[in-house]
């Protein structure tokens, strides 16, 4: 596995951080998903849905550890970016495929389904206090194009690892185009 380059400041200030692309990539898929608040009055009904996604998401990285380590299957996880947006949280997430998010969604030992069918019954009795939404691409490894300038460690580059800007090209065309 490529370890990511990270920036450590240089002693010289002046010295620029590098400018950086994702490392070497197969196939992936990047899931976006998200909630809604409609009812910010009713914290009762939102703050489930927003407490369910850390638990996942830390469920996801013991488990990318573990497999590292040679002691867990591998969910296909890669790693994962939260945001926070006018409309509410959002997380992009990394995986191998499509089928390894789909594999994770539907285990029964997993996080997901419990949150999943809370997150059903609560809105069958409240609807409208809170929306979900998810979306999700498969991504040909030669449709992926990246850039980190001046050190910026994020995305795809934080969840496969980084290299130097110039062993893809000088541009993002360059860069598409040697995928």
């Amino acid at each position: 596995m490529v370890r990511p380059i990270r920036f450590r400041p240089a002693e010289n200030p002046a010295t620029r951080p590098p400018n950086l692309t994702h490392a070497p990539t197969d196939d992936l898929a990047v899931f976006h998903i998200g909630m809604t608040i409609h009812q910010p009055w009713r914290p009762d009904l939102w703050l489930p849905v927003a407490g369910a996604m850390p638990k996942m998401l830390a469920e996801l990285y013991r488990n990318k550890s573990a497999y590292e380590r040679g002691e867990a299957e591998d969910l296909g996880f890669l790693g994962a970016e939260t945001l926070l947006g006018a409309k509410g949280p959002w997380v992009v997430q990394y995986w191998k495929s499509v089928e390894h998010l789909y594999t994770y969604a539907r285990r029964g030992s997993s996080e997901h389904l419990p949150a999943w069918k809370a997150f059903n019954a609560s809105a069958r009795k409240h609807p409208g206090a809170v929306g979900i939404w998810h979306e999700t691409y498969a991504v040909p490894a030669s449709g992926i194009e990246t850039f980190y300038g001046n050190g910026a460690d994020l995305g795809l580059a934080r969840a496969i690892g980084s290299a130097p800007l110039a062993s893809r090209g000088r541009t993002a065309r360059q860069r598409l185009e040697t995928a």
